[in-house]
């Protein structure tokens, strides 16, 4: 294969770093090749891919328009591409990192107004009392019309925000904001309260495919080798290695039957378990005469099913 699969992480900030440890624990190393002012780098030992650093509006944009293979931004940033999202990106895997909420704010002074369905009352009042629209301030059109929509909200107009959306109600630009937030200090501190309903979106940041680009058997199978790994690191992740002495092997394997249909592995004097099901485990075990058993973390499970990269090929036109 000459041309690359291209993977496209953040440029800058926060969000670059997390991604940069999240790779890191996969045992995926990121190394630059000193090109384009180092917006270029290459994961060691992975060939045929070619990871990009660009902002995270620009991957989530690049994603949408099958540019790139395979990107990491936010779910906010994602789902402001339009409707037809899904038919365009394929959401991957959740990274647990780049937390944030896309909500609708309103005046902690507007006392009267908890939910959406306020909100579309004070609007309609707003409208026949001036004769005009209420306005939305906001980064996020996308998804605040469609989540207006579905509310029954339409006397309003939106006002694009270019600059800290948050302010826009004490600058007198808009009377409530679609923003996002972490922990909601910001609008805290700007006057402004998210309402009861008001959670658009809860977001976090993403590995997601584009289904437009171009993709072939041979960048599938890069994607494989890339997605192998994560999953691996995720999967050990999720449970735990039981050791028992080889003697007991038979009693062990009968105390432990239970934990083995419902998904648990065996291994040579031992098994293979969900962290949760520790400590049940255990005590069937401990139950039986079984001992000593040692818990440990791999580091890495490996297994012949992806389901990312089965749910990738499945979605994907193979050129």
């Amino acid at each position: 294969m000459s041309e690359p699969v291209i993977l496209a992480i953040p440029s800058k900030g926060r969000l670059k770093e997390q991604v940069e440890a999240w790779l890191a624990d996969a045992g995926l190393r990121l190394e630059s090749d000193g090109g384009e002012r180092g917006y270029r780098a290459r994961i060691v030992g992975l060939d045929g891919l070619e990871v990009r650093l660009i902002s995270a509006g620009e991957i989530a944009r690049a994603l949408s328009g099958g540019e790139v293979h395979l990107g990491v931004t936010g779910e906010d940033l994602l789902r402001e591409q339009g409707e037809d999202m899904d038919a365009r990106v394929l959401l991957l895997r959740a990274l647990g990192f780049g937390r944030a909420d896309l909500v609708v704010a309103a005046p902690q002074g507007w006392l009267d107004v908890e939910t959406m369905a306020d909100l579309e009352e004070v609007a309609h009042q707003h409208l026949a009392r001036t004769g005009r629209r209420l306005r939305v301030a906001t980064k996020y059109i996308a998804q605040t019309r469609d989540f207006f929509a579905r509310h029954g909200v339409g006397d309003y107009r939106i006002v694009e925000s270019a600059g800290a959306t948050e302010g826009a109600p004490a600058a007198g630009a808009a009377e409530i904001v679609v923003d996002i937030t972490t922990t909601g200090a910001t609008l805290a501190a700007n006057h402004l309260r998210t309402l009861s309903d008001g959670v658009i979106l809860r977001s976090q940041a993403q590995l997601a495919a584009a289904l437009t680009a171009d993709w072939g058997a041979g960048r599938l199978a890069v994607a494989r080798r890339l997605l192998s790994m994560i999953e691996a690191r995720a999967r050990a992740r999720r449970t735990l290695t039981l050791v028992w002495p080889p003697e007991q092997d038979v009693a062990a394997r009968q105390a432990t039957a239970g934990f083995a249909d419902q998904g648990g592995q065996a291994r040579t004097s031992g098994l293979l378990i969900s962290r949760g099901e520790l400590a049940a485990c255990a005590a069937a075990l401990e139950a039986a005469g079984v001992g000593p058993v040692t818990a440990s973390a791999p580091e890495y499970v490996f297994s012949p099913d992806c389901p990312p990269w089965d749910d990738l090929a499945a979605r994907v036109t193979v050129l």
